[in-house]
């Protein structure tokens, strides 16, 4: 995989604008623009609403993941339970 790093939100989404991208992994928790912010904007942007997005985040509770979801997302990984396979099997199957 070629990866792109962003160190809040709102870098992503200018990367977004000036790169391709295949899937896009985010965190929820981001300075300036928020994981669920971001993924409205991919989501809600013609050019960009075919990107999955995946979020990986420490906010385990059902409701964080339902409005992970409801905000666009693909799907939705707590970091607690992390597993590296679970992750390249989530973005195989988005992919």
């Amino acid at each position: 995989f070629n990866v792109s790093v962003a160190i809040d939100g709102e870098e992503a989404w200018q990367k977004i604008g000036e790169q391709h991208f295949d899937v896009i992994v985010s965190d929820v928790e981001m300075p300036k623009l928020n994981g669920l912010e971001l993924v409205k904007l991919i989501k809600g942007t013609e050019r960009t609403q075919h990107i999955p997005v995946i979020l990986l985040t420490s906010l385990g509770r059902p409701e964080h993941q339902e409005a992970g979801l409801k905000a666009g997302a693909d799907a939705y990984l707590v970091k607690s339970q992390f597993d590296q396979g679970e992750l390249l099997r989530m973005i195989r199957a988005v992919v």
